[in-house]
């Protein structure tokens, strides 16, 4: 094939939205429309930033500077006057830490499915959450919208259907919008997605004898894989 019928060709793909079809030798490279998350060890990973127009992921164990990481970027997206959006399926989210960390919380859409500490993490939740995630993104015009499923049980998220993620990614596809699940584990991402994994940090013991006593420090550990 020429290189002017191919370039005809791809130019008709992508107007269709169907290039994702296509094949390249060329190495992937990071988007030039990105949204820095104000961590450099992300941005520096990612070339800037998270990719917009596509759902990524932050996973961690408890305690590893998954929600540290949200408000950082949702204070970034804010910073920038984007409007951002937060899930906050079990009613975790601290507006006055987050407020601390400098998001602007005029700018911040915030909802809880469950609104009773002892009744969150219920089935019920994680789908009303999901419903609440696919509207807000199928309203459009944030800058950032995140899903927060750390502390629903896997057996909850396993019950969303299939296409879930793959629908989520469709709807922000080619949007400005950057889609974030917030999880315990790995749940899923767009093609053009990246998982930036958060390690727990390391225990150390200070102190001596009796008044010896467990710290664990606070300092971000992440990794960003699965980059294409």
């Amino acid at each position: 094939m020429g290189q002017a019928a191919r370039a005809h060709l791809e130019s008709l793909l992508r107007t269709r939205k169907l290039d994702v079809t296509l094949t390249s030798s060329v190495a992937w490279a990071p988007a030039v429309d990105a949204a820095p998350t104000g961590i450099p060890g992300i941005d520096d990973a990612l070339g800037g930033g998270l990719r917009r127009g596509h759902l990524s992921e932050i996973v961690g164990a408890r305690s590893s500077g998954r929600t540290s990481v949200l408000c950082r970027a949702m204070a970034e997206a804010t910073g920038r006057g984007e409007a951002v959006a937060l899930v906050d399926t079990c009613d975790r989210f601290d507006p006055h830490s987050a407020a601390a960390t400098g998001v602007d919380l005029s700018r911040l859409l915030w909802v809880r499915p469950s609104m009773s500490s002892t009744a969150a993490g219920r089935p019920d939740d994680a789908n009303r959450a999901l419903k609440a995630m696919n509207l807000i993104l199928q309203a459009g015009n944030f800058g950032l919208v995140a899903f927060d499923l750390a502390d629903i049980p896997s057996p909850g998220i396993r019950q969303f259907p299939n296409t879930t993620w793959m629908r989520m990614s469709r709807v922000i596809e080619g949007t400005q919008t950057v889609a974030l699940i917030i999880g315990a584990e790995r749940i899923a991402r767009s093609p053009g997605g990246v998982t930036v994994a958060l390690d727990a940090p390391h225990a150390k013991w200070t102190g001596k004898g009796a008044r010896a006593r467990l710290f664990r420090g606070v300092e971000l550990r992440p990794r960003v894989v699965g980059a294409r």
